[in-house]
């Protein structure tokens, strides 16, 4: 389903000028205003009623299902023009968004004009999750730390199979495919010592990956392939966690 999506700076005013090179003397370092960004993502098919907006806005206050859907199908225009951001501007640090990173998340109707400016005639503003500490195995503080102090050192197949999984989530089909290819190769190279069972399931995925990488360079590669992408970038994430589990990072 296309979407229109209407994007609007607020708060501070921006800095366009740097006042003189040499800068301003200070004493002590103050938060600095920031402007903020407001992405609407609409949808421009209208409901039939009032009676058909408010079933659907109910509908995904009282479904996490749809609700989930709703967001994800919301990040992924978003993320879309990001990424055309970035390519434009060759920025780097413009990067995709998580409806975690979200300063308020809001869900509601009206007319185009009227959700474009940030009103509606019913809207729902979705609780702020609390900073919960995610309890698992991996520990990562105490990774963070190690890596901090030189301990340990970040794989590059890391930082790949994460890119790889930011191509996957965004629909970015023929960029994953090309990412995943790398990712695996790095990892099979830096992780030597994986269970012969792990191993063997990605060094399967090489050809299948080799594939959908070889079609991403004519164009996007079908369902199937892009199945198998998703389903590689999977298990190479399955075995980074198993690795970091058993300890030493490179």
């Amino acid at each position: 389903m296309e979407r229109v999506l209407a994007l609007r700076t607020l708060g501070a005013p921006q800095r366009r000028l740097l006042r003189g090179r040499r800068g301003t003397e200070v004493e002590q370092a103050e938060a600095e205003p920031v402007p903020t960004s407001r992405a609407t993502v609409i949808r421009p098919e209208p409901f039939a009623d009032a009676a058909d907006a408010e079933a659907w806005l109910s509908e995904l206050r009282e479904s996490d299902a749809e609700r989930e859907a709703e967001l994800a199908a919301a990040l992924k225009v978003l993320n879309r023009a990001l990424h055309s951001f970035r390519t434009a501007r060759a920025d780097v640090a413009a990067r995709d968004v998580t409806q975690a990173s979200a300063l308020v998340v809001r869900l509601g109707f009206g007319s185009g004009e009227q959700v474009a400016e940030g009103r509606f005639d019913q809207g729902w503003e979705l609780p702020r999750r609390s900073a919960k500490v995610k309890r698992t195995m991996e520990a990562p503080d105490e990774r963070f730390a190690a890596l901090l102090g030189g301990r340990e050192s970040v794989l590059a197949c890391e930082e790949l199979v994460l890119r790889a999984r930011a191509d996957t989530d965004a629909g970015r089909a023929r960029e994953a495919a090309l990412q995943a290819r790398i990712a695996l190769e790095s990892l099979l190279a830096e992780v030597p010592k994986l269970p012969d069972a792990r191993r063997r399931a990605l060094e399967d995925d090489r050809g299948p990956v080799g594939q959908a990488a070889n079609a991403a360079l004519r164009g996007p590669p079908d369902e199937a392939a892009t199945e198998a992408v998703t389903a590689a970038v999977e298990r190479m994430e399955a075995a980074l966690r198993a690795h970091r589990l058993g300890g030493g990072g490179g």
